[in-house]
């Protein structure tokens, strides 16, 4: 296989790399002294921005107003949005976007696609099930109306509850993956505003809002409904590699920040990054970011070629995350540890990285929950 990007591939990181020049990452209050969210809705401005630069329809098709890139693309977008701690739902949107146009039908891509892609509407995906720690197609169910046959245009009627909905409040639309009686999981694009939906304030740890999606009786029209088969598992492993994206470019950034430091500070006369025990540590920190970052491009690879592997492209989506979610915890702690005093200081950014780590370490599921859907996987794919 040959990892080398295309010329539209970096020319869309570039792009993205021209647009995030400009944010600072300690421009919104930081989540160790704000008691709630640190802002009332996302960087607007910054959302304008990357639409202005087709960055909102990377995935889009040209017959949709977009570039028709693939996940490779969106991925290295995402690596240059977490460097600067973009306060936008650019991957949420992004993927649910795709999923859309992937299995969508002509008239809901033709009503949805063009808007998102200009930043007119924004879309979200309810992907964290009821607890956090289950499926998140069985968090809730999904029926069409008794007395219509499936199929021919019947209301569907969703109940249950979403956690940690990331930008529920700002989006118009929440992708929400729904079970039905015969096992089937739909999606099911849900208006925010819209009877029988409520939402629930809660926090993460960056300090950014989420939505607790709470449905009862909630009526979507039928054209509002994606009921394909394999839907809501590309969608997942679309946004689950997405979050590895971002925890990369996160990781990349924390690292910078901690030569730039090391290479300053001096004791007894020299700088610290000239000692060893500190050299050995960011050397163990830069493997860390050189496997999150192989992983990755091969999971991005599978969902952007659909080539075969061994196992099934989750296999590779969940080795990407197990090694997102353990390498991003252990650059930031490496971090903290290098910095000293100025990791924990809040006049400081460090902190502010290390607050998003811990949510992307967590988004979609920890490494631990990821390792059990790999074993899941070898065992009913055998290698050799």
């Amino acid at each position: 296989m040959d990892f080398t990007f295309s010329e539209e591939q970096q020319a869309a990181a570039e792009a993205a790399r021209g647009v995030f020049a400009d944010v600072a990452p300690d421009a919104v209050p930081s989540p160790a002294l704000t008691t709630g969210a640190v802002a009332d809705e996302f960087d607007r401005p910054l959302w304008a921005r990357l639409a202005d630069a087709d960055l909102l329809s990377l995935l889009v098709a040209e017959e949709y107003g977009g570039a028709g890139l693939d996940a490779v693309a969106l991925c290295l977008v995402l690596r240059e949005a977490a460097k600067v701690l973009a306060r936008v739902p650019l991957l949420e949107n992004s993927a649910a976007m795709a999923a859309v146009q992937a299995y969508g039908a002509p008239e809901l891509r033709g009503r949805l696609l063009e808007r998102a892609g200009r930043g007119e509407i924004v879309l979200t995906v309810a992907a964290s099930g009821r607890t956090g720690h289950d499926p998140a197609e069985l968090a809730v169910t999904a029926r069409q109306e008794e007395g219509e046959g499936e199929g021919q245009g019947a209301d569907w009627i969703l109940d249950g509850v979403q956690t940690a909905v990331p930008w529920a409040y700002d989006a118009d639309f929440v992708v929400v993956p729904a079970h039905t009686a015969a096992g089937r999981t739909v999606l099911a694009l849900v208006p925010r505003a819209h009877d029988g939906v409520a939402l629930g304030e809660q926090f993460s740890t960056s300090g950014e809002r989420l939505g607790e999606l709470h449905l009862e009786s909630v009526r979507i029209t039928a054209r509002d409904v994606i009921d394909v088969e394999g839907a809501w598992e590309w969608l997942r492993d679309l946004l689950t590699t997405g979050t590895c994206a971002l925890a990369l470019g996160l990781g990349e950034r924390v690292l910078r920040m901690s030569s730039d430091y090391t290479s300053k500070r001096e004791q007894f006369g020299f700088p610290v990054a000239t000692f060893q025990a500190v050299a050995v540590q960011a050397a163990d920190r830069y493997i860390d970011l050189r496997a999150m970052e192989v992983t990755l491009w091969q999971a991005a690879w599978r969902i952007a070629s659909g080539a075969r592997g061994a196992l099934p492209v989750a296999g590779d989506v969940a080795v990407a995350k197990i090694w997102a979610s353990e390498g991003v915890r252990r650059v930031v702690q490496t971090a903290q540890h290098l910095h000293g005093g100025f990791g924990a200081d809040v006049d400081y950014p460090l902190h502010r990285y290390h607050a998003w780590a811990k949510h992307l370490e967590l988004s979609l599921g920890p490494a631990a929950a990821h390792e059990e859907a790999l074993g899941d996987l070898l065992a009913a794919h055998p290698l050799g």
